[in-house]
């Protein structure tokens, strides 16, 4: 039987379309649950940006899990997942824009985001803890691993800084991805 986390980390782009669909076909938006889930869809983005532009775009790879390098600069010194919590904020405010099915589609994407997150993250600290080592140990007994630090951790490595322009290309699909979604649950909004 296969590793129910390399199913998740194999097809986690994919994923979000099943609750994407539910989200838009039931959508029964409102000026406030539009207002409110962009800015909770925006601040998911703009924390998976910054990511980004940190960890560069292996975060798109869907083979094996690996990494070249220890990141820990950036948001990666406040949390070891923000691309993970910054997706999650990202789902849960198009949930909320789209008022669909209120409370379920929103409980269902956080329950199940949550546990597939939970499920990738422990194959990649598997990963890295065999790649890395003490230097890996070190970074995850001071930095939490979905709850950020207010205040960075003191781990960032001098070496590591964000490449914006990469971010913006690795993110082009995503970006258009939350246009065309937030898109036709402002149509739904403009019909209803």
């Amino acid at each position: 039987m296969s590793d129910i986390r390399q199913v998740f980390f194999h097809n986690r782009s994919y994923t979000p379309i099943p609750f994407l669909a539910v989200m838009i076909v039931f959508a029964e938006p409102t000026a406030a649950s539009l207002a409110g889930g962009a800015i909770l869809a925006l601040a998911g983005e703009a924390l998976r940006f910054w990511g980004v532009a940190y960890a560069g775009p292996l975060t798109r790879v869907t083979g094996s899990v690996g990494a070249p390098e220890l990141v820990t600069s950036g948001p990666f010194a406040h949390t070891r997942n923000p691309l993970y919590i910054g997706n999650m904020l990202l789902y849960a405010g198009i949930a909320v824009m789209s008022n669909a099915l209120v409370p379920w589609v929103l409980l269902a994407t956080i329950l199940f985001f949550a546990w597939q997150y939970a499920s990738i993250v422990s194959l990649e600290e598997e990963f890295l803890s065999k790649e890395f080592g003490e230097r890996y140990e070190a970074y995850r007994a001071s930095v939490p691993r979905f709850i950020p630090l207010l205040q960075a951790a003191p781990v960032s490595l001098e070496s590591q800084r964000p490449d914006w322009a990469g971010a913006r290309r690795s993110e082009r699909r995503t970006l258009q991805a939350i246009a065309v979604v937030g898109a036709l649950v402002v149509a739904r909004w403009a019909w209803i």
